[in-house]
């Protein structure tokens, strides 16, 4: 399988400058030869190109949503860019930089495949509208606009529409949702496994729950959206809102092995890694570990694949035998 690795030097979701240079520092830690250690191809298409833009700016073009304009450009190429990877038969692993390039990527995908499910690993919800956002950073909004919720320019970044139905968002480690996000939650019923269920049930009980869901919808592809700050807290020091309590890294594995079973999973994400909060490169090298393991199952994925291709070619090939008259 070809991995097509797309960064995207984006703070301007966030507010805070750092995470912009996430994903040149996981190029540094061997993010490449990671990934073609598991005989995979790989294509890095470098980073996509964000505007430079004055802390005085950042209102200019909303006054509840900040670097609006910029944000929608860099998304609507980043949209683009993953939807050429799905027509050229190859995976997106998209880096970060924050969480509001979840707009695109979940956008690209959309336009590509029917229906989708979007599985959005993270401590925060990402569910927030202009109205309900604390702070007007746009990467406490993403998945809220691409479930339809929203300023209409988001809502219709790339092509106008939602891009994924609310009942396949699947929500899982949230620890710190804001009242606004609650009240959508339970509006549009978003499915939603917050940490404090995943302790009381453990998380392979939770995982079998979402891809038994998972198996009953008309799902074509999952999108898999994996911010840091899912992680416990200390085990993450370099991103922006790291939490106590979060995943282990374990944990994170066990999510990812159900996920990758359903040999569904077409595109990833990886976001908020900030290099200038880092202690020693842990966060950093702790990423890598994940991408690892992630080049690890999309290799099991193809293999699996392969084999059934192979299997349906065999049972299908013409014996010779002549239909009994």
């Amino acid at each position: 399988m070809h991995i097509n690795v797309i960064g995207v030097p984006l703070y301007l979701g966030c507010d805070r400058k750092g995470v912009e240079l996430g994903p040149d520092k996981l190029r540094e830690k061997h993010l490449i030869d990671t990934i073609e250690s598991h005989h995979l191809d790989v294509l890095d298409t470098g980073n996509i190109q964000v505007a430079e833009v004055t802390d005085e700016d950042k209102f200019k073009d909303h006054k509840q949503m900040k670097y609006l304009n910029e944000i929608v450009e860099v998304n609507t190429k980043l949209a683009e860019e993953v939807y050429q990877s799905f027509e050229n038969n190859q995976f997106p692993l998209v880096i970060g930089g924050d969480h509001a390039l979840g707009l695109g990527s979940v956008a690209g995908s959309s336009r590509y495949f029917e229906d989708i499910a979007v599985i959005w690993v993270d401590a925060h919800g990402d569910i927030n509208t202009p109205e309900t956002s604390p702070s007007g950073n746009v990467h406490g909004m993403p998945l809220g606009a691409s479930l339809g919720a929203g300023d209409q320019q988001l809502t219709d970044l790339y092509f106008k529409g939602v891009k994924v139905k609310p009942e396949n968002v699947f929500i899982i480690g949230a620890s710190d949702l804001d009242p606004g996000e609650i009240k959508l939650a339970e509006e549009k019923n978003i499915n939603i496994y917050d940490i404090d269920l995943i302790r009381q049930q453990g998380i392979e009980v939770v995982m079998k729950t979402v891809v038994n869901e998972i198996k009953r919808r008309d799902i074509q592809a999952i999108h898999l959206s994996y911010d840091l700050d899912s992680m416990d807290g200390p085990l993450v020091p370099g991103t922006g809102l790291p939490i106590p309590g979060g995943f282990s890294v374990n944990q994170v594995k066990t999510i990812f092995k159900a996920l990758f079973e359903t040999e569904l999973v077409r595109s990833m994400d990886i976001v908020e890694l900030n290099p200038l909060l880092d202690k020693n490169d842990q966060t950093a090298e702790l990423a890598i570990d994940i991408v690892d393991y992630s080049a690890k199952l999309i290799a099991s994925m193809e293999s699996a694949q392969s084999t059934e291709e192979n299997v349906e070619k065999d049972f299908n090939v013409d014996l010779g035998f002549k239909p009994i008259s």
